[in-house]
């Protein structure tokens, strides 16, 4: 079974990678790709996606540097300026030129996320599908029906719902928004942040049902987890992010596990898993 972890994040205190104008409070310590590359082999994950950090903006030359240094183990999704009209170009630059495998959009669920309805995303929505590079959305159920409406116009395009919408399980319509979204064939969710949404400790039971829910209304071909590392260490350690689907989730079928765990990613990002794994 591959175990590929298709969310973790990566940055460094480095004059030669500035963070963007906007980060007035950047992170205080480093989240290196070394360091990550030591937890993938403490816990038998073979290979991982980069996610752009928030912290760089649309800077994702720290991503792309690592990319090179370690083609074998890493793939990345970039992020570009949802508000400027260039988007698209520069997503066929960090594409084709940088070796990047989709890209991530964050729209706040309040004012600030309304460019998400604007008219600049179609056309960013199909340059993603003609580079054949998914589309990451990391936002909140309310912002799901301006998902749905840009997907009945770009059909051919592979969207990831990062972290399950952060639906509150004991918010029916919440839940119900985010499974609403499984009539479109070529959406996945990650059943991630499980840690974040629950009000319990380790293995955050609180949540468990709702994952069924969306287990059972996408099925295992359809949902991943992610470990959403560093992030991930102000209530999980990174084990736990892996544990929990694994050997928490007993809902999960023996013969989905696959899916859930490596199989899913492997749909959307191409790792070549004849190289040999050196971790």
């Amino acid at each position: 079974m591959h175990i590929i972890d298709p969310h973790t994040h990566i940055w460094i205190h480095d004059a030669q990678y500035p963070w963007a104008a906007e980060t007035t409070h950047p992170p205080s310590d480093n989240a290196t790709a070394e360091e990550l590359l030591g937890l993938m082999h403490a816990h038998g994950v073979e290979r991982t996606v980069l996610v752009q950090v928030i912290h760089y903006r649309w800077d994702n030359r720290y991503v792309a540097d690592t990319l090179e240094r370690y083609p074998d183990k890493f793939i990345g999704v970039c992020r570009v300026n949802p508000e400027d009209p260039a988007a698209p170009d520069h997503l066929s630059h960090w594409t084709e030129e940088r070796g990047f495998h989709g890209v991530r959009l964050s729209p706040a669920a309040d004012a600030i996320g309304d460019w998400f309805g604007g008219p600049l995303m179609i056309p960013l929505f199909r340059r993603a599908a003609d580079l054949s590079v998914p589309m990451l959305i990391l936002t909140g159920p309310s912002r799901l029906p301006e998902l749905a409406q840009l997907l009945e116009r770009c059909p051919d395009l592979d969207v990831v719902i990062d972290h399950m919408a952060d639906a509150d399980p004991n918010q029916p319509h919440q839940v119900q928004a985010l499974l609403e979204m499984a009539r479109y064939p070529r959406v996945y969710v990650k059943i991630s942040h499980t840690w974040s949404i629950s009000r319990q400790s380790y293995p955050w039971a609180d949540v468990h049902g709702m994952v069924e829910r969306v287990y059972q209304t996408f099925g295992p071909q359809r949902i991943m987890w992610g470990t959403d590392w560093p992030v991930c260490l102000s209530r999980a350690d990174y084990g736990q992010t892996l544990s929990v689907v694994r050997d928490e989730m007993t809902f999960i079928a023996q013969e989905d596990l696959p899916w859930v765990l490596g199989k899913t990613a492997l749909r959307l990002w191409p790792f070549d898993l004849t190289q040999e794994n050196t971790l």
